[in-house]
């Protein structure tokens, strides 16, 4: 629990953020063409630094597709800057520029992952070779930890919204520059973090992005990591280090999941009889009780302390005087992937993000996941950090007046950030702003864990299908995804894939439909 000291720093903390937060101005780039090219983009002022450097074509970069390198780049010019738009903040980014005669006039910008400073340099390499001005932050800091903002609050606020949109900012006033006029299309791609970084973008600085691409968005980002702390708590008897499920134990609860629900596909549930994932999980809630190790069994059984947990983590955290729901728990089919996240992997003994905690609400040193309340604690964390880091608003009607095309996608087998919260997220939309479906979709992804993975079809692009919203008007009625030599559709949720007849991997024999009854 918070002691009213902790409280005066977190509030102190969040007046600092909220007062640095309104400083965001951007400082203009000179936007005349440059006679000399690549070179002619350095510059040095005092709250902007660039270097530029012609990069010769063949040129490879690490991080693409299973951390391969990427294929032979074409020639470009790679610009580095600083931004420092108030004291304390110092913001790194990178601008890849193709030849004029290769630019399709397009600039993307694509997210970040966890809290990591790394870029995203595989995808930047892909983004290029299609012909795109390209860019990604720093956001901020380097490391990949929530103490990077241990004495540096201006760092949270970079992370949370003011990175992105001033790197943003600077890149199409340097592409202006370097090209002679401004991109005629800028587009966001990210997921989890990077679709956090989508959703602020789409509710706070709605001009910077004509389309926007939000993969299993952590935007509910106080409340997401007090899930994690949920589980933690779940899975640790109070004051142990010791867990009480293993690994061993999140394997059986997804083939019971699977066992239980998977009756489901090929019928209501969409999809195939014959997949080995659940295709709608959400109507679906296994009962671990099942799992209760008869006398004398040991194997493929839970013990009752074990059941308790796991009926705790399909709950999600509560508030303990109310009893009303805190957070989204995750869904059936996700359980194999709870361990990532139920204690952090470097430190068995503490929750994941304990940092996020102890840092930047203002727990200190002595912060204890045993004493926290998830009720007045998790109030006070959410009224103190909300405002900075969360990107939760339903109000998107300046990036719908502008014309902003906004795709959703979120893997159904997600165990870091719960689809339910995407889910809610939507329905949010449509309350305040009625049916979002002609500029905002959802696309669910049956079988895909957290942005990728899972053993359902989990390839597609998201990008062009936004590159063609945006540009020719066509609106995705549905993405092809693939694996190995199959395809299906992913459909614009509610509706969901219906085989109506033909061979069974390939995509037209799916239609999207809306099961009778489903709320959209």
């Amino acid at each position: 629990m918070f002691c009213a000291t902790d409280h005066a720093i977190a509030t102190g903390l969040a007046a600092t953020l909220v007062g640095a937060a309104a400083m965001l101005v951007a400082a203009p780039v000179r936007s005349a063409p440059v006679a000399d090219g690549c070179a002619a983009l350095a510059m040095t002022r005092a709250d902007l630094t660039v270097t530029a450097e012609s990069v010769p074509a063949g040129t490879t970069v690490p991080g693409g597709l299973g951390g391969a390198a990427s294929a032979p780049l074409p020639a470009f010019c790679r610009v580095t800057g600083q931004i420092r738009p108030v004291l304390g903040s110092t913001i790194g980014f990178q601008l890849w520029l193709p030849a004029t005669g290769q630019w399709t006039g397009r600039l993307q910008m694509l997210g970040n992952g966890g809290y990591s400073s790394q870029l995203p340099l595989g995808s930047m390499a892909e983004a290029l070779a299609r012909g795109s001005a390209v860019t990604a932050t720093d956001t901020g800091h380097q490391g990949d930890d929530p103490d990077f903002a241990i004495g540096r609050p201006q760092a949270i606020v970079d992370w949370g919204q003011r990175a992105v949109h001033r790197s943003a900012q600077t890149a199409k006033a340097l592409a202006a520059r370097f090209y002679g006029r401004a991109p005629r299309r800028s587009y966001f791609n990210g997921c989890s973090t990077g679709g956090h970084q989508a959703m602020m973008e789409a509710q706070r600085f709605p001009a910077d992005f004509d389309g926007i691409v939000a993969g299993a968005p952590g935007s509910n980002r106080v409340r997401l990591n007090a899930a994690f702390l949920w589980q933690f708590r779940a899975n640790h008897p109070a004051g142990s280090a010791a867990a009480i499920l293993t690994r061993d134990d999140a394997a059986l609860l997804a083939r019971h999941a699977l066992a239980v629900c998977a009756p489901r596909n090929g019928g209501v549930s969409g999809g195939l009889a014959g997949d080995a994932w659940l295709n709608d999980p959400l109507a679906c809630r296994p009962d671990s009780a099942a799992l209760t190790c008869r006398p004398g069994q040991i194997d493929d059984c839970l013990t009752p302390a074990k059941v308790d947990a796991v009926r705790l983590m399909y709950r999600g955290a509560v508030d303990p005087r109310s009893g009303r729901a805190v957070t989204f728990p995750w869904l059936p089919g996700s359980e194999a992937g709870w361990p990532a996240y139920w204690a952090d992997p470097q430190h068995a003994d503490q929750p994941a993000r304990a940092n996020f905690w102890r840092v930047w609400v203002g727990g200190g040193a002595d912060w204890s996941p045993d004493h926290f309340d998830f009720g007045r604690d998790l109030d006070r964390a959410v009224a103190t950090l909300g405002p900075i880091i969360d990107a939760t608003s339903p109000d998107l009607t300046r990036f719908r007046a502008r014309g902003g095309r906004l795709i959703q996608y979120h893997g159904l087998a997600d165990p870091v950030v719960s689809p339910l919260d995407t889910i809610a997220y939507r329905r949010a939309v449509q309350v305040r702003m009625g049916d979002p479906d002609g500029w905002y979709r959802l696309f669910l992804v049956p079988g895909m864990g957290h942005c990728g993975g899972g053993p359902g079809l989990t390839r597609f692009d998201a990008q062009a299908a936004i590159e063609a919203w945006v540009e020719q008007g066509r609106a995705p009625d549905r993405l092809v995804a693939t694996r190995g030599g199959a395809s299906r559709p992913l459909c614009p949720y509610p509706a969901r894939a219906v085989h109506v007849g033909g061979q069974d991997d390939a995509a037209d024999s799916f239609a999207c439909r809306v099961p009778s009854g489903a709320r959209s």
